[in-house]
C-alpha cells in the first residue's frame, strides 16, 4: 500500500513510471495526439496501485469506436490487409494489436466511455450509450477498487477516484459503486464477482454490499451458465479458493452454482472421519490450492466425495458410504455439464473421481493389479490420480500426504509402466489376427484381443508376437459365442479379483 500513499503524497512522481509499458504509452499517445482523452481503467489500475502485474490492460477514451479504428489504421505499419484493430462486439471496445511478445500486451482493449442503461434480463444492458466524460463512465462500474482511472499523458499523474477506491484498497474492502442493490440488479454476475474479488485479493466484502449479495442472490438464475462457469473457475484458481467457496455457501450463492456440495454440510461421516463431508471436500481443495494444482484437478478434489450424501447408509460411527465414488462420478459429470465445462475436462474429472478409492496396500497389490489400474486410468492420468488421493488424505486430517503404502504403489506403478496395459501395447493387432486367421473384420477380433490382453496383464512375458499369434490361432478356432463369453469372463474375473482385494483391505483398515 506504500505505492498508493506515494502516489497521493507526490503526484509529480508518476506511479506509472514504475510500471512503464511502451505498448501502453504508444496507444495512449496516438489517442491524445489525435485530440482524445486516454485513461487506464479498471482492474489494471487496481493492480498497479497494489504493486501487482496486471493480467490485461484496458484503456478508456472519449473517441468513438469508428474514430479509434480510423486513427489506428496505420498503427505499427498496419495495412488494410493486415489491420491493427479488431472490433467484433457491441460494447464499444476496439482491440489494438501491438505486436508485443508479452501476452498481456499483445492486444490492448480501448473502449469508448459508456453509460449503462436498463438491464431487463439482469445480464445485458438493453442498449449501449456512449458517455462524454470519464466521470460518467466510472459511475457504471461494479466495485470501488475497479472504478479508478489513471491518465498517462497530458495530465501528468491524474488519478480519477470518485468513489474512494484508494481508501478501500487500504482497508482491503470490496464495496459496490453507489447502491449495491442497483449494481447487482444491473448485472447479477457481480454477486459472484464480489466473492471472487474478495478471494483473489484477500479482501473482505463491505457490510452493505454483502447484505445486498444475500438479498439479490436469486438473480443468479438469470445468468448464463457459461458466465457463472468462468467466474467460478477464476475463484477456484485463487489462493483463497476455500474462503471463496465458504463465502458462497454463507451468502447463498452456492445453491445457484453447485447445490450438491451443500448436501454434505454438517453431514457427519463415521468413526474414521473427523470432518463432515462438506468440510472434508473443501479441506481437500485447500491442499490442491496450496500445491498449485490445475483447474481440472481442483474440481476433482472439491467434488471427489460429492456422492457421499446419496450413498450414506446408517448413522453414527458405523455409517457407510459404499459406492460413493461411482455415484460421485455421475454427479460430477452432471454438475460440470450443467456449467458447460468442456467435454474433455468433464470426462477427466469424472474418471479421477471414479477411481480415487484405488487400493494401495503393498501386501495385497500385485504387479498385475498395478497394470490394471494403469489400464483403467491411463498413463496420462495416473499422477493426477495419486495427487487427488493425497488431497483426499490431507482433507481427512491425516498428517502425511504420502504414507509408505502410497509411496510403495508409486514404485510399483513405475516398475510396470512399460508393461502392456492396453490392446495398443500388445505385440499383435487386429490386422495380424485377420492375416493369420484369414478372416474378415468383425467382433471376433475384438474378443480375441480382449482375452489376450487379460492374459498379458497377468503375465507380461507373454507379450511376444510369436506367442500371441499361436494363442490367437487357438482362440480363432472357437465359436464367436464362446469367445464372447471368455472375453466377458476374463474381464469379470479381473474386476472381481480387484473388488475382493479392496473388500479385504477395507475390512482390515475399517474403512468404507
Amino acid at each position: 500500500m506504500e505505492q498508493i500513499r506515494n502516489f497521493v503524497d507526490n503526484k509529480e512522481k508518476s506511479l506509472m513510471g514504475k510500471f512503464e509499458k511502451k505498448e501502453i504509452q504508444d496507444v495512449s499517445s496516438v489517442l491524445e495526439k489525435a485530440g482524445f482523452e486516454a485513461y487506464l481503467v479498471g482492474g489494471c489500475v487496481r493492480d498497479v496501485l497494489m504493486g501487482r502485474k496486471p493480467k490485461d490492460w484496458d484503456i478508456t477514451t472519449n473517441a468513438k469506436p469508428e474514430e479509434i479504428q480510423k486513427i489506428f489504421s496505420d498503427f505499427g505499419g498496419a495495412t488494410p490487409e493486415k489491420p491493427a484493430t479488431v472490433y467484433e462486439n457491441d460494447f464499444g471496445t476496439v482491440g489494438i494489436k501491438t505486436g508485443s511478445e508479452d501476452e498481456a500486451l499483445k492486444i490492448i482493449e480501448v473502449t469508448t466511455y459508456r453509460l449503462e442503461g436498463k438491464y431487463t434480463d439482469k445480464r445485458h444492458p438493453d442498449e449501449i450509450k456512449f458517455a462524454k466524460t470519464i466521470e460518467e463512465d466510472l459511475a457504471r462500474r461494479d466495485f470501488t477498487v475497479n472504478a479508478m482511472a489513471l491518465s498517462m499523458f497530458g495530465k501528468e499523474g491524474k488519478l480519477v477516484d470518485l468513489y474512494g477506491g484508494q481508501d478501500d484498497l487500504k482497508k482491503k474492502t470490496i464495496k459496490a459503486v453507489g447502491d449495491p442493490n442497483k449494481r447487482f440488479e444491473e448485472d447479477a454476475l457481480r454477486i459472484l464477482r464480489a466473492v471472487r474479488f474478495a478471494a483473489q485479493l484477500d479482501f473482505v466484502i463491505e457490510a452493505e454490499t454483502e447484505q445486498a449479495v444475500k438479498k439479490n442472490v436469486n438473480l443468479l438464475e438469470f445468468i448464463s451458465k457459461e458466465r457463472i462457469r468462468d467466474e467460478f473457475s477464476k475463484l477456484l484458481m485463487t489462493g483463497n479458493a476455500v474462503f471463496g467457496i465458504e463465502k458462497m455457501r454463507e451468502s447463498g450463492i452456492l445453491k445457484y452454482v453447485i447445490p450438491e456440495l451443500e448436501d454434505g454440510f454438517n453431514m457427519a461421516q463415521n468413526k474414521h472421519h473427523i470432518y463432515s463431508v462438506y468440510e472434508h471436500n473443501i479441506r481437500s481443495l485447500d491442499y490442491a490450492v496450496k500445491n498449485n494444482f490445475p483447474l481440472d484437478l481442483r474440481l476433482a478434489t472439491l467434488l471427489h466425495d460429492v456422492g457421499k450424501p446419496k450413498s450414506k447408509r446408517g448413522e453414527g460411527p458405523d455409517a457407510t458410504f459404499y459406492g460413493h465414488q461411482v455415484v460421485g462420478e455421475k454427479m460430477a459429470a452432471q454438475i460440470l455439464d450443467r456449467l458447460h465445462f468442456p467435454k474433455e475436462m468433464i470426462e477427466r474429472v469424472a474418471l479421477l473421481i471414479r477411481e480415487h478409492m484405488f487400493v494401495y496396500d503393498p501386501e495385497t497389490v500385485t504387479d498385475a493389479g498395478a497394470r490394471r489400474l494403469l489400464r483403467r486410468v491411463g498413463q496420462e492420468n495416473i499422477n493426477d490420480l495419486l495427487l487427488l488421493r493425497e488431497a483426499d488424505r490431507i482433507g481427512s486430517g491425516v498428517p502425511k500426504a504420502q504414507p509408505y503404502r502410497l509411496r510403495h504403489l508409486k514404485f510399483r506403478l513405475e516398475k510396470v509402466s512399460k508393461d502392456p496395459v492396453s490392446a495398443k501395447m500388445l505385440k499383435i493387432n487386429g490386422g495380424d489376427i485377420m492375416n493369420e486367421l484369414k478372416i474378415q473384420p468383425g467382433p471376433k477380433i475384438g474378443f480375441i484381443l480382449a482375452i489376450i490382453l487379460e492374459e498379458v496383464l497377468d503375465d507380461p512375458s507373454l507379450n511376444d508376437k510369436e506367442v500371441l499369434v499361436e494363442r490367437a490361432k487357438i482362440l480363432g478356432q472357437m465359436e464367436d459365442k464362446k469367445l464372447a463369453e471368455m472375453a466377458k469372463f476374463a474381464k469379470k474375473s479381473a474386476d472381481e479379483a480387484q473388488n475382493r482385494i479392496e473388500e479385504e483391505i477395507k475390512q482390515k483398515y475399517f474403512v468404507d
